[in-house]
C-alpha cells in the first residue's frame, strides 16, 4: 500500500516537473520570436519629393568669344578677371593675309569695271555683241560681291566684347595660331546680367522638375543667407562629359553680397507635381515585396505588435521610396528587422 503511494506520488511530482518545464520553453520560445526592430516616425506629407543638386553660379549670357577667321593672334588686351565694357576691343589678329585678299578684290573690281566699260562702249558701236557686254557686266557684279565677302571678314580681324563685365578664362595667348570659331576668351555680364545656378540631376529627377518650380540656394561663400529661386529652364539633352541634365536655377533677386562665375552652391528643389500631393518618403530597405508600383512595409500602432501594409510607390530615389498611398493611418515605420516579421508578430523597439 505504501509502495503505490509513493509511485503515484512520484508519478506526479513528474507530471508537474514537466508541465513546468514545458511553460518555460513556451515562454522562452516567444521571448526568441519577439524581433528587435527600429521604427521611424512618418507623417502626412513627410516625403515632400525635394531634390537636391549642386552647381556652380553662372550668368544667362556668359559667352565665349573667337575670330571668324583663323590665324596669329597679334594681342590680347585683357587678363582672367578684367573688368570689360561693351564694344571693346579685346584681341586682334595679325590682318595681313586677309588685307592682302581685300587688295587683291579691289584691283578684281577695278579691271572687271574697265572691262564692262570697254565692252559697253564696243557694243553700242556695233563692234561687240550683246552676249559679251552681258558676260563683262557678270563679271564686274562677281567681282563687287568677291570684295564685299574679303572687307566684312576684315572687319572681323578683331574680337569686341558683346557685353559689359567681366573675363572669365583667357584661352589663348599672343602670337598662337588659332582656326576660325576656336574660343579665346570667355565673358559675361556680371554687371547687369541674372545670376543662375547651373545644377546637373538625373534623369528621374529630370522628369519631375519643370519650368516655374521653385528652389532654394545656399552656398558656403555666404553660409548664412538663402537664395530665392525659380527654375528658368532646363536642357533637352544629357551632358556627355558629367553624365547628368543641367537645370538652371535663376535667382529672384540680386543677392546681397558679390556672386563670382564658379562659386559652388546647393540647392533645394520643390517640384510643382509633389507640392500637390501627400507623399511619404522612407528607406528603401524597409519596402517589401516590391511589384512595379506597389510593394509592402511593416508598421506599428501599438509598439508590440508588427502590421503588414500595402503600400502604392510613387518613384524611387537613390536609397529613398516615394510612397504615395497606404500610410495614411500609420504613426510608425518599422525600418530595421523587416525581412524577419510577419503579419502580427510581436516586436520589442530598439533604441
Amino acid at each position: 500500500m505504501k509502495l503505490g503511494f509513493i509511485t503515484l506520488l512520484l508519478a506526479g511530482s513528474a507530471i508537474s516537473l514537466v508541465g513546468c518545464q514545458q511553460s518555460e520553453r513556451k515562454t522562452e520560445l516567444a521571448i526568441q520570436d519577439t524581433i528587435p526592430v527600429k521604427l521611424m516616425p512618418i507623417d502626412q506629407g513627410s516625403g515632400g519629393a525635394q531634390i537636391e543638386a549642386t552647381g556652380v553660379f553662372t550668368t544667362d549670357d556668359e559667352t565665349m568669344l573667337s575670330f571668324k577667321n583663323g590665324g596669329v593672334i597679334s594681342r590680347i588686351t585683357v587678363k582672367e578677371g578684367d573688368a570689360v565694357r561693351k564694344g571693346q576691343v579685346l584681341a586682334s589678329v595679325l590682318s595681313s593675309e586677309v588685307d592682302a585678299k581685300a587688295g587683291q578684290a579691289r584691283l578684281a573690281v577695278e579691271k572687271a569695271r574697265r572691262d564692262y566699260e570697254r565692252a559697253n562702249k564696243l557694243y553700242r558701236d556695233s563692234v561687240a555683241t550683246l552676249e559679251q557686254m552681258q558676260n563683262a557686266k557678270t563679271a564686274l557684279d562677281v567681282a563687287q560681291q568677291d570684295l564685299k565677302s574679303v572687307s566684312f571678314n576684315q572687319q572681323y580681324s578683331n574680337i569686341i566684347s558683346p557685353v559689359s563685365g567681366y573675363v572669365l578664362a583667357k584661352l589663348a595667348n599672343e602670337g598662337q595660331v588659332v582656326g576660325p570659331g576656336t574660343p579665346v576668351l570667355q565673358v559675361n555680364g556680371a554687371g547687369n546680367a541674372k545670376w543662375m545656378l547651373k545644377v546637373g540631376v538625373g534623369d528621374q529627377q529630370w522628369t519631375q522638375i519643370k519650368v516655374g518650380d521653385r528652389a532654394k540656394i545656399s552656398t558656403d561663400a555666404m553660409p548664412t543667407d538663402t537664395l530665392e529661386a525659380v527654375v528658368s529652364k532646363k536642357s533637352e539633352g544629357l551632358d556627355p562629359q558629367s553624365g547628368t541634365f543641367a537645370i538652371f536655377l535663376e535667382l529672384k533677386q540680386k543677392p546681397s553680397f558679390k556672386l563670382a562665375s564658379g562659386i559652388f552652391g546647393k540647392s533645394i528643389i520643390i517640384p510643382s507635381t509633389t507640392r500637390s500631393g501627400n507623399f511619404w518618403r522612407i528607406p528603401f530597405s524597409s519596402l517589401l515585396d516590391g511589384n512595379g508600383r506597389e510593394g509592402y512595409v511593416f508598421i506599428t500602432e501599438d509598439g508590440k505588435t508588427a502590421k503588414k501594409q500595402k503600400v502604392k510607390v510613387a518613384s524611387i530615389e537613390n536609397d529613398d521610396v516615394l510612397v504615395e498611398s497606404g500610410l495614411e493611418n500609420a504613426q510608425s515605420l518599422i525600418i530595421s528587422g523587416s525581412p524577419y516579421l510577419v503579419d502580427g508578430a510581436p516586436i520589442v523597439i530598439k533604441k
